[in-house]
This record gives C-alpha cells, structure tokens and sequence, in this order.
C-alpha cells in the first residue's frame, strides 16, 4: 500500500511516518509552504528544511506545495475563526487535507497519514474537529493518525486491513511522554522544540497582523516586515519599522520600495535602520527620526544626527532627541 505522510518536520509527524514506513507502507511526504513557519521568521515564504531533513532521513520522496497565497486568504477570513490569537488553526488544517487529497490521487496513494494526537491541540485536535476537517477537505474515514490510532474509531484502511490496526499507538491528551519514549526507542534524538511552529500562535506577532489587517495591508509580500523589528503605527496609517539588530537593519534597508522613507544615525553612532511606509509629511519624518534616536546609543549626549533617505533618493538629516518613552509605548503595536 502507499500513502502520503504529511510531514511538518515535528517530532510527532516524524514518529508517525517512521512507525508506518516500518510497518511496511509505502510513503511519500507531503509539506506545505507557509509564509508564518517558525522556522525562517526572515523568509516571506516560509521554510521546508525540517521536512527535507525528514524525507532524506527516511527515504521518502518529498512534495512541497507552496500554500501562501491561499493561506493569506484564509487569514484574512477564516471559515472556522481563530485559536487564541490569530492562529485559523481549522481552516489550515482542511486546506493541508485538500492538498494531501490532491497528492493522494496524483501519486497512487490509497489514505493518508498525520502525527497528529488526539486531544493534544484545544482548536484543532479534538475528536469531532478532526472528523469535520476531514468532511470538508474530502478525506472522511481515510486518514489514519498512527499516534492515537486505538484510542479512535477505525479508519477505512484499518479496517480494510491495508494498515494493521493492533501495531498502532493510543498516545492521547496534552503530555509528551509518550512521544519522548518513542523516540528514544527509534533512536530519533535531533527534533525541534515541541511548543509550536507557527508565528500566528504568537501574541506580538499576532497584534501586528491584526493591525495591518485592520489598514487593508496584509500581502504577501508585508508578511516579510511582520517578522522583523519593532512595529509603530503613526497619524495618517504611516507605519514605521524600526531593526533590532544588523542584520534586521540590511533586511529593512533591502525591503524599502518607491516611496518608503530609511533613517539611520551616523556611521560613528550605533543604532538601528528604520523603514518609514505609507503617508507621510514633514512631522511624520520628524518623530520617525525621533523614534530612531531613542534605540541609538548617544553615550551620554542629549540628541543625535539621524539621516533620512526616501528610496533612490537624496539624503537628508535631522538633529533630533529621543522620543518620550510614554509616548514610544502609545505608538508601538
């Protein structure tokens, strides 16, 4: 029999493909791209080294399908609304099936197969949730979840005898144990941090799409600038992003189109680079150059030179001080 392993790179989806592939089934792995994978928090597109790393590990051809464009859509307005902050964990999950139904039919495959645990995520992981994702992507009855297989109803293939039911797992509920102990038993000692690996499970990042949701911003091409800096919203909807590090600074520099506006101390001075966007006058420019000053170090001076640029254009100064740190607070998403 063949069937499609849906991979995200996680030790449980890493437990389930190994255990089935065992069991004499053959797999092929499915990914899906996501522009708010942990991951790459500086790609736009997300990552699939982890599924990669997976696939070569244990033999199994790998499909990649990038879902960002569809995936923003359902952010945006998600059927089945969000978790605990901006997270449409449903919604996601039935577009993962639809892309695994697809797969399923192009490669051969007979069901699928997930390292999802029953009861281990509130939203998405519940015994009635998964029977509805699985009715609106198409698969009822045919995914077979290894982990959790005998503490839920049979699945087709299970009783079709295509996978043996009895050498499946009744891991279930919030703990971890279960899936330490396999692991250690397969020898799997490399796998990522079991918190998560999703940015829109994240409450600042979350307050930051809410926001640019809110303006009518969020594309593809912003999710890039959610994931760096520090975020102020400004009169007029001008949006200020200010770098935390270098190599943040380079990024925001690389990110200014026609338009934007870049400010920056003076080669002596360290502070950050900040990427001014949207509508902006005279007072704007001012209080984003004050806004930069305060992350600078002024080693004890009251005000700093920062320059400013827009895009392709000629540069100009500002001697300014440090915005108000109450002030800084009211502006920062």
């Amino acid at each position: 029999m063949k069937a499609i392993a849906l991979i995200s790179g996680g030790l449980d989806s890493i437990l389930a493909a190994k255990l089935t592939k065992d069991l004499g089934i053959e797999l092929v792995a499915l990914n899906t791209v996501s522009p708010f994978c942990l991951c790459n928090q500086r790609s736009s597109s997300g990552c699939v080294h982890g599924a990669g790393k997976v696939a070569r590990e244990l033999g199994l051809k790998l499909i990649s399908v990038n879902v960002s464009e569809e995936f923003i859509e359902i952010v945006k307005k998600p059927k089945h609304g969000y978790g605990s902050n901006m997270n449409p964990c449903i919604d996601c999950r039935i577009l993962l099936f639809k892309k695994a139904k697809i797969a399923m039919e192009q490669e051969g495959a007979s069901f699928v197969i997930t390292g999802e645990v029953l009861g281990q995520r509130p939203m998405s992981q519940k015994s009635n949730t998964m029977q509805l994702i699985e009715r609106e992507s198409g698969l009822e009855g045919l995914v077979v979840r290894p982990l959790s297989a005998q503490v839920m109803e049979p699945t087709t293939p299970e009783k079709n005898g295509w996978i043996p039911r009895d050498k499946l797992l009744a891991i279930n509920g919030r703990g971890r144990k279960g899936q330490f102990a396999l692991a250690r038993e397969f020898g799997i000692n490399d796998y990522p941090c079991p918190s998560g690996g999703c940015l829109l499970t994240d409450p600042e990042f979350s307050r930051r799409l809410k926001d640019v949701m809110l303006y009518g911003e969020l594309t593809l091409e912003g999710v890039i600038l959610l994931k760096l800096g520090r975020h102020f919203r400004l009169k007029n909807g001008a949006k200020l992003v200010v770098g935390r590090n270098e190599s943040e600074n380079g990024l925001l520099e690389s990110s200014a189109k026609d338009g934007d506006c870049l400010f920056y101390p003076k080669e002596e001075l360290a502070g950050p680079t900040a990427l001014l966007r949207g509508e902006f006058d005279q007072d704007i420019i001012d209080l984003s150059g004050k806004i930069t000053c305060h992350y600078c170090d002024l080693n004890g001076s009251a005000d700093a030179d920062i320059f400013y640029r827009r895009a392709g254009g000629e540069e100009s100064s500002l001697k300014v001080s440090p915005l108000d740190e109450g002030l800084l607070k009211s502006l920062r998403i």
